[in-house]
């Protein structure tokens, strides 16, 4: 097999990985009918995916600090089975209506191999193309972009009416599924070749890493991440009812329905936006370089998040979702290499594990800030959570003002 295949067939098994990863962010097809088996509110439900995140950053974190430790291989097997695993408690957890089995399986155990089989292939593939490093790290991220797509638009209602919505028949059948699909794409993984030079490293990677971590340079970019990834969440669960009462205030005679039906569409197509920015913008980056276009990816959504305040009409309110959706998936599609640039290839997994943090604190702190302004100022709200998304973005834009690169070795 040529290295040249090999690559890219590890690039191709990486994607496939994600893509199954990316389910989670199906969730919210789930949130209702879940709510209605459990019997209690929306937040308490709501928990078992914050957790899934919040976890799956903490767990990233310490795949990447051990990922030459266990090999990418080992610990995207490890990952894909925990996942899978979640499933299976998270069915058990329904059909025996306990709360808490469903935070220990989809949450904490579900998360633990999310985040250990998100940031392996991302690491993996960037050693293998120095060349493209932002094209094919987009691509790889992009699968997890488009997990949520596929799941809520094809695997879930096919099993949701194979099972006569029986949600614990779903989350077993779910399990079964990743299984097949991640572990086979996991078991594809390994790490390129090394290279004897005959001249010993300066500086351990390990050593280099810690001290990485504790630079002003990583708690910039770990702030700028955390700040485009808590505008995206805090919006990515507005949608849906903010096109609804926007449809419902120009075409009153809508119905419910139609409504609804407009709602998830819009969640299909910004879906769609978040897997292609991470592609998108990965290979922009290749061109104009990673630290300028993360700001504009910043700058530009000051702009979006603006003119939301004030747009009343359905389709433009679309399709400046559809660009938020596009620059949210943009900022893990550049990141990776963005953190190779800054810092060197060298450390990149384990700075790279250790910015994902950001991605459980954002994941936290987004909901949780919309709940905010939703339950203290109904009638505003949407207008509010657009200010201070805007300002938020205008605060990263100025953080990412002060990175520069680190230069090249002569």
């Amino acid at each position: 097999m040529t290295t040249s295949w090999k690559r890219w067939r590890i690039a191709l098994t990486g994607t496939l990985l994600q893509l199954c990863l990316g389910t989670v962010y199906a969730w919210s097809y789930f949130q209702k009918p879940l709510v209605t088996a459990y019997g209690c509110s929306n937040s308490q439900v709501a928990w078992g995916f914050s957790l899934a995140i919040c976890f799956l950053g903490l767990a990233a974190a310490w795949g990447g600090l051990n990922l030459e430790r266990f090999g990418p291989r080992r610990l995207a097997l490890t990952g894909g089975f925990l996942y899978a695993l979640g499933h299976l408690i998270a069915g058990l957890a329904i059909a025996g209506h306990s709360l808490l089995w469903l935070y220990l399986g989809f949450g904490v155990i579900g998360g633990i191999g999310l985040g250990l089989g998100y940031v392996t292939p991302v690491a993996t593939v960037a050693k293998w193309f120095p060349d493209r490093k932002g094209l094919v790290t987009g691509m790889v991220v992009m699968g997890f972009g488009l997990g949520a797509l596929i799941m809520a638009k094809a695997i879930a209602p096919v099993l949701m009416a194979h099972t006569g919505h029986n949600l614990s028949q779903v989350f077993f059948w779910m399990c079964g599924i990743i299984l097949v699909v991640s572990l086979p794409a996991a078991a594809c993984l390994q790490n390129v070749p090394a290279v004897k030079t005959g001249r010993p490293s300066a500086v351990k990677p390990a050593a280099s890493a810690w001290a990485t971590l504790q630079s002003g340079a990583f708690v910039l970019m770990w702030l700028i991440f955390f700040i485009n990834i808590t505008v995206g969440i805090m919006f990515i669960g507005f949608q849906s009812p903010m096109l609804q009462d926007l449809l419902h205030a120009r075409s009153p005679e809508l119905t419910a329905e139609a409504l609804s039906v407009a709602g998830a569409t819009l969640i299909a197509v910004s879906s769609l936006f978040n897997g292609l920015g991470r592609l998108f913008w990965g290979a922009l980056s290749d061109k104009l370089g990673q630290i300028l276009v993360f700001r504009l990816i910043l700058i530009s959504q000051v702009l979006v998040f603006a003119a939301l305040v004030v747009v009343r009409e359905p389709w433009l309110f679309g399709v400046l979702v559809c660009y938020v959706l596009l620059c949210y998936g943009g900022g893990f599609g550049v990141m990776p290499s963005f953190t190779g640039v800054m810092f060197g290839q060298e450390v990149m997994p384990t700075v790279y594990g250790a910015i994902l943090t950001a991605w459980s604190a954002g994941g936290i702190v987004g909901p949780q800030l919309t709940a905010f302004i939703k339950d203290h100022y109904a009638g505003r709200a949407g207008q509010l959570t657009f200010i201070v998304a805007a300002l938020l973005l205008l605060v990263g834009a100025a953080l990412s003002l002060r990175l520069c690169p680190r230069p090249s070795p002569a």
